[in-house]
């Protein structure tokens, strides 16, 4: 990485690029640990990561990407087992990694409820097991699926697989709510790895990296009998949705799935506070390495069900957790060299080729460089002695250079001003730290990327559509834009007849992309690769305008500053300026209009999947001034979008209500000449909460 080390020290533009650069980074260990079981970096590295991202979103709230890792879980589920959609979506773990981080985790939570800054806040600590997330439905007691957490969304239908784990209870002893969503980790334990590695070493097969591994490949096999032959643990320790609340407490909630048959983690501690959550972090970073089973910090949960209920979620995470991570390794090895490549908006991203390294259990050979700026203020040159930190996507981070070790031969690197793929001009726009190619749809780095991220599985999910199939089609000349894709089944006999594919490959192809003709709103959106809309913000667009047409409509009309539909864009919380500028430029080129239009005579482009909430508020735009006396504020947008509601921060004529509280100012006097309903804080409760 090219940053510098500390977030506070980043220039604005500086940490933009630093944002786009981690988010493609995590995505790329996402992909490679929850998909292919196959993690490039340690856990610790990957919450540096993270926690990075993190820091830069917090000291730059405006600068926060729409493919942010903060609003993302995991990976899309793999096309080998069935899809499962969770009846409340599964999501992960904000990191802390130190007592200052807990205090401030602890602050937050304070400030969203109003309390006193010196309340106590009790929770319960869990050591954090290093296996897979799984997701477990229980009908009147009775085992009826599971599924892995995948995206959060949907996972891997994994039920058969499931069945064979004895710690897992076909049915549930004593009464239990009708229907219930209980979740837990699978893992395998210290003991029964060396063992299965022993087994796998005789039989001349593969031994496996580590337990986490072969927990998830034990996991997903296609075949249950090979499930039932690993030694798969599980603990259970948490609530997805449920048709009655089982407890008040959390403590009292891990009661309840002992009662009902499942394994608890001995080791959770309720905790008064936070000084006894310290004291128990410290007990459990002594005491790991003489645990059966590998942890890498300790999950700490609000007890309070009441008030996790108010805390709700934020983009990937509840309000209410947090794991506290234990420590990053760092290794010394030598750079070979500095290459460049070229993403698909054009962005020259430096990345360095490292003599490997094992950092934590995992081989490192490449590092990513960021941008020229970085590699000039650290002084990085090929040759040089670099110490690494893995705490990141397959790329782990460069933290500086041994200079008393730097060859008397090494150079300054200079950056190239032309893009090394197609030769065109990189300026370096101002204000932005990253050079970006000007070649555009001539250029063959950023066409195919573009393409394979129009196919991914966060946007159409082609499967068969990768980096391979899109390069070769491409070199071919079949691909030249999204919408050839839709065109290649008319190629399918001469698909058929190109080395390594076959009648079935290609017919199987053909019927993927069929299978992908009518598509969500949110994943169109972010397919089109528009810079700055990752998942998240397509999520917020899809949701906000609701149809393909009025979205359209809704952008062309926001290409004229100052007007109503500008306004609209830029009032959608989380769309910030710069993103708005970003969707109004897209809409402001002919070409891309084009695409669009083509693409949208091919297709069905339906309302996003999951918009289900109904109710007095659903579907309503919402603007909240004042000062409310019964919650804060974010608690209460954070209540209102629970239900289905837009919140916005301008009010214009398509605001539906408008909350005022006390001393409501501007927004409200605009409201009245608007003719649009100002809600007391009473009237609010008595529609959110019938």
């Amino acid at each position: 990485m090219t940053a510098p080390s500390d977030p506070a020290l980043l220039p604005e533009a500086e940490a933009a690029a630093e944002l786009a650069r981690l988010a493609a980074l995590i995505a790329h260990h996402d992909r490679a640990y929850h998909q292919h079981d196959a993690p490039e970096i340690t856990d610790a590295e990957y919450d540096a990561l993270r926690a990075r991202n993190a820091a830069i979103e917090a000291r730059f709230p405006h600068l926060v990407r729409p493919d942010s890792p903060s609003a993302r879980v995991g990976a899309a589920p793999e096309s080998g087992f069935a899809k499962l959609r969770h009846a409340q979506p599964m999501l992960s773990l904000d990191n802390v990694f130190d007592a200052t981080g807990f205090a401030e985790f602890c602050a937050r939570i304070r400030r969203f409820l109003g309390l006193d800054p010196a309340a106590a806040l009790r929770f319960v600590g869990e050591p954090k097991i290093d296996g897979l997330s799984i997701n477990l439905t229980y009908d009147h007691g009775r085992f009826v699926q599971g599924a892995t957490r995948g995206d959060g969304t949907e996972g891997e239908d994994v039920t058969a697989n499931l069945r064979t784990i004895a710690a897992i209870p076909q049915r549930l002893r004593g009464h239990a709510p009708a229907r219930i969503e209980i979740r837990g980790e699978v893992f395998i334990a210290k003991a029964d790895f060396l063992k299965l590695n022993e087994a796998q070493e005789e039989a001349g097969e593969k031994v496996f990296a580590n337990p986490r591994n072969a927990a998830a490949g034990g996991l997903r096999q296609l075949d249950p009998a090979i499930t039932a032959t690993r030694p798969l643990s599980m603990f259970a320790y948490a609530m997805g949705e449920a048709t009655e609340a089982p407890a008040a407490t959390h403590a009292a909630y891990l009661d309840r799935l002992r009662d009902w048959g499942f394994a608890v983690n001995p080791r959770n501690r309720l905790l008064a506070d936070e000084t006894e959550a310290a004291a128990f972090q410290a007990e459990m970073d002594i005491a790991r390495a003489g645990l059966p089973y590998d942890i890498d910090g300790v999950v700490y949960k609000l007890d309070d069900l009441t008030l996790q209920q108010r805390l709700g979620f934020v983009g990937r995470a509840p309000r209410w957790a947090v794991a506290w991570k234990f420590p990053a390794a760092q290794a010394q090895t030598t750079l070979r060299a500095i290459r460049i490549q070229v993403g698909r908006t054009g962005a020259l991203t430096p990345v360095a080729e490292l003599e490997p390294v094992n950092v934590g259990g995992v081989l490192v050979a490449r590092a990513s460089l960021h941008n020229e700026d970085e590699i000039a203020r650290k002084d990085i040159r090929v040759g040089d002695t670099v110490t690494i930190q893995r705490a990141g996507d397959v790329i782990p981070q460069i933290l500086s250079v041994v200079a008393e070790r730097r060859p008397a031969d090494a150079v300054p690197f200079v950056f190239p001003d032309h893009c090394p793929v197609c030769g065109s001009l990189a300026p370096r726009p101002p204000g932005e730290a990253v050079r970006r190619c000007t070649g555009g749809l001539i250029c063959p780095a950023q066409v195919v990327e573009r393409l394979i991220h129009f196919a991914s599985r966060a946007a159409f999910d082609i499967e068969g559509m990768g980096e391979k199939t899109v390069t070769e089609f491409h070199q071919q000349g079949w691909l030249s834009g999204p919408a050839d894709i839709f065109r290649l089944a008319e190629r399918e006999p001469e698909i058929a007849a190109r080395e390594g594919w076959g009648e079935l490959s290609a017919r199987n192809l053909s019927r993927a992309i069929a299978a992908r003709r009518t598509i969500p709103l949110d994943r169109f959106i972010y397919a089109l690769g528009i810079r700055r809309i990752g998942e998240r913000n397509a999520r917020l667009l899809a949701r906000h305008y609701g149809s393909f047409a009025e979205w359209r409509t809704g952008m062309l009309a926001a290409r004229i500053i100052g007007s109503e539909a500008r306004e609209a864009l830029g009032g959608i919380l989380g769309i910030g300026p710069a993103i708005a500028e970003e969707l109004v430029e897209f809409f402001s080129e002919p070409r891309n209009l084009e695409t669009l239009d083509t693409l949208a005579g091919m297709l069905t482009i339906v309302p996003a999947a999951g918009e289900t909430a109904s109710g007095a508020l659903a579907g309503k735009t919402l603007v909240f001034t004042g000062t409310l006396e019964t919650m804060t504020r974010p608690e209460a947008k954070a209540r209102a979008e629970a239900l289905g509601a837009k919140v916005t921060d301008s009010v214009s004529k398509r605001t539906d209500f408008v909350v005022a509280g006390a001393d409501a100012g501007s927004k409200a006097r605009k409201a009245a000449e608007l003719g649009v309903r100002v809600l007391t804080e009473a009237e609010f409760h008595a529609l959110a909460m019938p």
